[in-house]
């Protein structure tokens, strides 16, 4: 299965029809994964939280596509006409099947603000990288403060006039009507153009056993070719 993409089109808002979870406990919740159902909680706004399943096609049809984090769930407890809206708080999800295996919603009023995590695109191309430098994303995130219909799905930056050695950080974004940037403007950097890592020849070594010069004034490995006689040495001479 393909991973979640949760970046979604701001103001989006889906129904989502779940039902309460009566048994509680692993091995309720293994059964529920096998028949296909996502467990969840769901927590309230002061409230006692609703433990829930969801089936996981249906929280995959809502979860993906056009929606997404920033979509507004308009979340019905089956038997219930009480509509909940609410947004996606964290989930799990097994990093080699693709299956969903748990999922936390948040129930948020729609006149106050939330924070968010959102997306940063980088568009164009730099002309640093034209001249042979290299384009780095530092930050793919930034966190903002909106109302919930008002988060951004994703931020542009373009990066096209970065040179060598520059860098855009969250005060180059564009100003967005009812959004605030929560990083600090100055210290958070979002993408940089740096010259390409030069890779350094490793030094020659010599081989195992092989001699080099001898410096002046030492002598040679005794037993070498050249290591001169020592005095006295000449068995034949007598005085």
């Amino acid at each position: 299965m393909h991973e979640l993409d949760f970046r979604a089109v701001a103001g989006e808002r889906v129904r989502l029809e779940v039902r309460e979870r009566e048994q509680l406990g692993s091995s309720a919740t293994r059964r529920l994964r096998r028949e296909g159902f996502v467990p969840g909680v769901l927590y309230g706004r002061g409230k006692k939280p609703h433990a829930f399943c969801v089936h996981e096609l249906e929280l995959r049809r809502v979860l993906t596509g056009a929606h997404g984090l920033h979509t507004i769930l308009d979340v019905v407890l089956a038997g219930q006409k009480t509509t909940h809206p609410s947004i996606l708080k964290d989930y799990q999800q097994d990093p080699v099947r693709g299956r969903i295996g748990h999922v936390d919603l948040q129930e948020v009023r729609l006149d106050q603000p939330i924070q968010a995590q959102v997306v940063v695109d980088l568009t164009g191309e730099p002309a640093g990288v034209k001249e042979g430098g290299v384009l780095s994303q530092v930050n793919r995130e930034v966190n903002v403060e909106a109302l919930p219909l008002e988060v951004p799905d994703r931020i542009e930056l373009d990066v096209s006039a970065l040179a060598i050695g520059d860098s855009l950080r969250v005060a180059d974004l564009a100003p967005l009507e009812g959004v605030t940037y929560l990083d600090d403007p100055e210290e958070t950097v979002l993408a940089t153009v740096t010259l390409p890592t030069r890779e350094e020849e490793p030094e020659e070594v010599l081989a195992e056993g092989e001699e080099g010069d001898v410096p002046e004034g030492e002598e040679a490995p005794e037993g070498g070719a050249d290591a001169p006689a020592e005095p006295g040495a000449d068995a034949g001479s007598s005085n």
